[in-house]
């Protein structure tokens, strides 16, 4: 099975192609084994969601496949950039419709989460919202991959860390980030100083691929009828608008 993992929710969004491969005899999970075929993903000050076509055309060229060739698509529903995830999902879901696939839509946070080497059974994804915020969501380990527990939020990182330990209980957490500046300080001086902090790659896509196959193994997909965005908070025209 192969997918076109898609991330336009970040300015360093990405693409990958990512498919399932037969694992050795009798080996160990449930999780299926997955080899990347190609990766796409630059960081500048245009937005990501302007470039991504371009660098799509690159993509399938170097691989040598066609959007048809997919079995299933894989995309960041959000949190995220409210031009960028309606650029992609909008892309997405005229891919699926057009070629009758279905799709794995997949948390940013979760992906984030899902890149840490931590042993804790808890994982805690933070990232840059800008504004003077973050995303951030608590994850829980479990035999089929991460659970969500509670809800994602958007607020300023000393508002969540005032309310994360309710959420973690007394269980073991790591931090997880691609933003290390944003959490090193703040960390430093607060009664978590002493949890892990782990630092793992913006480029989402790889990781957003393998998700959507192990998705696509449980049946856990959409259709391009039911695809939507994970926004979080209002976008800007919204607040304007209503004030």
């Amino acid at each position: 099975m192969r997918t076109l993992a898609v991330d336009t929710s970040t300015q360093s969004g990405s693409l990958a192609v990512v498919e399932s491969v037969a694992g050795p005899e009798g080996a160990a999970g449930t999780e299926p084994w997955v080899r990347v075929l190609g990766v796409v993903s630059t960081c500048t000050d245009e937005t990501y969601s302007s470039r991504m076509f371009r660098q799509l055309d690159f993509l399938l060229r170097e691989t040598g496949l066609e959007l048809g060739s997919f079995d299933l698509f894989s995309v960041a529903a959000g949190p995220g950039s409210f031009t960028g995830l309606r650029v992609g999902l909008a892309a997405v879901k005229g891919w699926a419709e057009v070629y009758r696939k279905p799709v794995a839509a997949i948390s940013g946070l979760e992906v984030v989460a899902a890149q840490a080497r931590a042993p804790e059974p808890l994982l805690v994804p933070v990232v840059d919202a800008r504004r003077g915020q973050v995303y951030a969501g608590v994850y829980r380990r479990t035999d089929h991959g991460l659970s969500r527990v509670g809800d994602e939020v958007v607020m300023t990182l000393a508002e969540f860390l005032a309310e994360l330990p309710p959420r973690v209980e007394d269980r073991a957490f790591a931090f997880v980030t691609t933003s290390p500046e944003l959490l090193a300080g703040p960390l430093a001086e607060s009664p978590f100083r002493h949890r892990p902090l782990e630092v793992v790659s913006n480029v989402l896509a790889p990781v957003l691929g393998a998700l959507g196959l192990a998705r696509a193994q449980r049946g856990e997909l959409v259709d391009a009828v039911a695809l939507d965005a994970h926004y979080i908070r209002r976008s800007d025209a919204e607040l304007l608008w209503k004030g």
